[in-house]
């Protein structure tokens, strides 16, 4: 991951964290023909001497073969992102952009043996299903059967984590005034996305006026770089 400012960084173990909390991303190995990529949940396992990422694929996804010990894999686990224009800053002269925040998790990929399916379903189901307001559903209660034949179709990956890159691109390097006014026009959308990336926004800089006060703020920066003039419809 190309870090584009070194305000936008995010810190190892809060990427970690972000990553877990978001649990679900893309997986990307190459071969021969270039690279393959399967969107997969995931677990993050801290152990005594690291990090494991834990996945599973079905057994015929081409990703499987790769996971031979040398090769190593990347897990992209992307965040909120919304589109800024560039006549949302209180400021002239500004660029559109994205915001967005999103972790790279990258490491040597190794198969684990079948023995091992039941271990990984109990984990991933357990992360997974703790994010709902519900009573917890687990293996034990599905016919053993059918779980058996499930759990016999897919292969267990550990991606040993060697590198962690986080980006959380906020428009940290704004003054203050354009970081409230786009702030406050994510605030007003109908995207959910974009309504978190503007929380986000406002808890970094908590001092400052939001909302109606903000687009005061705005229309007097407006004023002042145009010299107080009003244009003519």
């Amino acid at each position: 991951m190309h870090i584009l400012r070194s305000q936008f960084r995010i810190e190892e173990q809060r990427a970690l964290a972000f990553a877990a909390a978001r649990g679900f991303g893309v997986i990307v190995a190459a071969d021969e023909r270039g690279p393959r990529g399967s969107h997969v949940p995931f677990v993050i396992e801290p152990r005594d001497d690291g990090v494991i990422v834990q996945i599973h694929l079905t057994a015929k996804n081409p990703l499987v073969e790769l996971a031979d010990g040398v090769r190593r894999f990347l897990l992209i686990v992307a965040g909120d992102d919304a589109y800024v224009s560039n006549d949302w800053y209180a400021s002239r002269d500004n660029v559109s952009t994205w915001l967005y925040e999103a972790v790279h998790l990258s490491g040597v990929a190794h198969l684990r043996d079948h023995g091992e399916n039941r271990g990984h379903g109990d984990a991933l189901l357990a992360v997974s299903e703790a994010r709902l307001p519900k009573p917890p559903w687990d293996l034990a209660q599905m016919e053993p059967g059918k779980r058996e034949t499930m759990l016999s179709s897919i292969r267990v990956i550990d991606i040993i984590v060697d590198h962690i890159e986080g980006q959380s691109k906020l428009n940290q390097h704004k003054s203050d005034a354009d970081h409230v006014a786009v702030a406050d026009q994510l605030a007003r959308t109908k995207e959910s996305g974009s309504r978190r990336l503007a929380g986000k926004m406002r808890a970094l800089r908590p001092a400052l006026e939001y909302g109606e006060r903000a687009e005061q703020m705005v229309s007097a920066t407006t004023d002042a770089e145009s010299g107080g003039r009003v244009s003519e419809a």
